[in-house]
């Protein structure tokens, strides 16, 4: 394995075939990425998984293409990955894509449609990795909230009153705007849509706290 120079941008190429693994990291490094490369899916995880994108091959021994994406999947990894193969490999290749891969592209590969698969792979991961951010954080502030905050929360987030909350919950509406206070002040929330925001980003199913 050849490691990355910098700390820039990193695609791993994960395959089997030395002279595969050397034309992709000539391609790539002449396209201002940092690149790091792995004859198996066994060395690569030996080395924990990283990177910004995978560009895999489906057939290679010990552990596939797709024994890897499933491998990735289990491990909670959001790192998009590319999958590669060659034509009789198609039908492995779709499956990984069911299972969660980002792209499939045949051999022989076309540089320019591999360049912009990988720039369309790194802009979706950054945007799962934001979302999960912004998921993690939204869990933190609600987290602070008692058992009652979050009942006002849930209701107050479907756009019901304090007077509709109060009768809701059993409690007066004043009470209501004391918990509505609270809520605010714990989540360094503004107002009530950016209240809704946080719920909605902390994935909480408020159809289902309307029932």
């Amino acid at each position: 394995m050849q490691a990355p120079m910098s700390a820039e941008t990193t695609i791993v190429v994960i395959d089997d075939n030395n002279g595969v693994r050397r034309s992709l990291r000539a391609l790539l490094e002449s396209s201002n990425f940092a690149v790091a490369d792995y004859a198996s899916a066994i060395s690569f995880l030996a080395d924990g998984p990283h990177g910004d994108c995978l560009i895999v091959d489906v057939r290679m021994p010990e552990m596939s293409g797709l024994e890897l994406q499933e491998e990735l999947v289990r491990r909670g990894s959001t790192v998009p990955v590319i999958v590669v193969t060659g034509h009789a490999d198609v039908p492995l290749a779709v499956h990984a894509m069911k299972a969660g891969a980002f792209d499939l592209i045949e051999k022989p590969l076309d540089e320019k449609a591999l360049l912009d698969s990988i720039r369309r792979a790194l802009a979706s991961g950054r945007l799962t990795r934001n979302d999960a951010a912004e998921a993690k954080a939204a869990d933190e502030k609600i987290g602070l909230l008692t058992d009652r905050e979050h009942q006002v929360l849930e209701h107050l987030a479907l756009g019901q009153s304090n007077k509709l909350v109060a009768h809701e919950l059993g409690i007066s509406p004043r009470t209501v705007e004391i918990h509505r206070a609270r809520i605010q002040e714990k989540m360094k929330a503004g107002d009530l849509s950016e209240l809704v925001r946080i719920v909605r980003a902390a994935g909480i199913d408020l159809a289902a706290a309307s029932k």
